[in-house]
This record gives structure tokens, C-alpha cells and sequence, in this order.
């Protein structure tokens, strides 16, 4: 039997698998699933495009900031984060003092086949969308590179088996999961 001891916070780009990959370990380790950018939506009853469109991106940041330190504030769990979250430093150091961050690292190209159907992406509606992402993975990397722990995702690995690499990689730290 494992036990979860930190709260894992799944950071990396829009398009990674965060909420996927997370929701699958929480299942797996039988401990709660949290997403950040659900729990911003229900507190101001509004989609984050809308919340984007309506009040702009620094109040949606605030909010967001909040958000993380309220749930990191609760048990053990996997907590996904939106792919703008673990850029603010004062995020990065409630992460670091109260759970672990987990970067889901995604090749650029395959990252471009995962969103660049999506209409829910309100950073990539440009006239350039692709150049728009290339830029974003090239700004956020190096903060992304921070994360306590990094998962590599590979092209047709299911959410399943991407949740076991990601447990198996959790296991290294028995800080954070423990065998009992």
C-alpha cells in the first residue's frame, strides 16, 4: 500500500496532460483529484476564456494564486494546475513549502497536435497560433524546468501508462509517496 504525503502539483504546458495524467494517479494512489482551473471556474461562475475576456489575464493570476494556496492548504492530493500557474514565483513557493511539483515535459510538435484543435486555449488565439505556442513552451520552460520532479510524455502512451511513469517517478521521493 502507498500514501501520498505532499500534495503532487501537476504543472507543465496547456495541452501536457495534467488533468488527464492527474486524475488517472489520484485514482491509482486513492487519494483526491484537484484542478485549479476548475475551482477558479466555479468561483466565478464563468468559463477562463470568459474570465480572460472578462476581467483579464492579471486578475484571473490573482485568483489562481489564491486558489492553489487554498487547495494546497487541504490533504494529500494531485492537484493539476493551469499551464501559466508555476510561472509566478509566489505559486513556486507554496508549492515548494506545503507539496512537490511534477513538470509534465512534452516534446513542442507533439504538444501543437494535442491543442491546435482546441478553441478553449484563450493564449493561442492569434493569428499565429503555432508560433504563439512555440513561443510560450520557449518563455515557460526555464520555470518549468524548477519542478522538483519531470515526467517525459511520449506520442501514443495512454493516460494510463503515462499516470504509472508518473507514480513510478513520484516513488523516487519517499518524501513524497510512501510504501507502507
Amino acid at each position: 500500500m502507498r500514501r501520498l504525503k505532499k500534495t503532487v502539483v501537476m504543472v507543465g504546458m496547456m495541452g501536457a496532460g495534467k488533468t488527464a495524467v492527474g486524475g488517472a494517479v489520484a485514482r491509482m494512489l486513492g487519494v483526491p483529484f484537484l484542478d485549479s482551473d476548475t475551482e477558479i471556474q466555479k468561483a466565478a461562475n464563468a468559463t477562463i476564456p470568459e474570465i480572460f475576456a472578462r476581467d483579464g489575464e492579471a486578475f484571473f493570476r490573482a485568483r489562481e494564486t489564491h486558489v492553489i494556496e487554498r487547495l494546497l492548504g487541504g490533504p494529500p492530493a494531485i492537484l493539476s494546475t493551469g499551464g501559466g500557474a508555476y510561472l509566478s514565483p509566489r505559486n513556486r513557493e507554496a508549492i515548494a513549502a506545503r507539496g512537490v511539483a511534477l513538470w509534465i515535459r512534452v516534446e513542442r510538435e507533439l504538444l501543437w497536435k494535442r491543442v491546435r484543435h482546441k478553441d478553449t486555449r484563450p493564449l493561442l488565439r492569434t493569428p499565429d497560433p503555432r508560433a504563439t505556442l512555440f513561443a510560450l513552451i520557449a518563455e515557460r520552460e526555464p520555470c518549468y524546468a524548477c519542478a522538483d520532479l519531470a515526467v517525459d510524455a511520449e506520442e501514443g502512451l495512454s493516460v494510463e501508462a503515462m499516470a504509472r511513469k508518473v507514480i513510478g517517478c513520484i516513488a523516487t521521493r519517499p518524501d513524497v509517496l510512501e510504501e507502507e
